[in-house]
């Protein structure tokens, strides 16, 4: 019987790293900020998206000094970084260490299109908004059914 190599997952996701770490060098990457999180510790964690796929992203502090606009959702942007993986979680991840604003986003413009088109029919004159009670009779609560707000 022939030997087989059994990898840990620990292992395999080593193995990945090396790999994405060897395979790419820093590079140009252009797309669309979504799911974007500024911390306190001055990292931010975003995903850049095209119409096809996404990925994962990450400007940490340092990197974030020479960058001189707010990444936010919605932008079209071209940065520079390399390719990895967060071995804890086997994911891939893009390394950002320089960035430039492009215009807004394709999915961002559409956005604002409707919701142009929506404030156009009146749907958000203040005529046909409901008053909210004081104290509420009744809250709901949508969550999944692992979700920490039923723990």
């Amino acid at each position: 019987m022939m030997d087989r190599r059994v990898y840990t997952v620990a292992e395999l996701n080593a193995q990945v790293h090396e790999l994405l770490e060897s395979s790419f060098p820093e590079l140009w990457v252009e797309g669309e900020v979504s799911n974007c999180k500024a911390y306190p510790s001055g990292h931010t964690y975003l995903s850049l998206k095209d119409d096809k796929a996404q990925v994962r992203a990450v400007l940490f502090k340092g990197a974030a000094y020479g960058v001189k606009f707010k990444l936010q959702d919605g932008l079209k942007v071209l940065v520079r970084g390399r390719v990895t993986s967060y071995e804890p979680r086997g994911e891939l991840q893009l390394i950002i260490s320089a960035a430039e604003p492009r215009e807004k986003g394709a999915l961002q413009l559409a956005l604002e299109q409707l919701k142009a088109k929506l404030q156009a029919e009146g749907l958000f004159d203040a005529d046909r908004k409901k008053a909210l009670p004081p104290y509420p009779g009744v809250v709901g609560v949508v969550t999944s059914g692992s979700g920490a707000a039923v723990r």
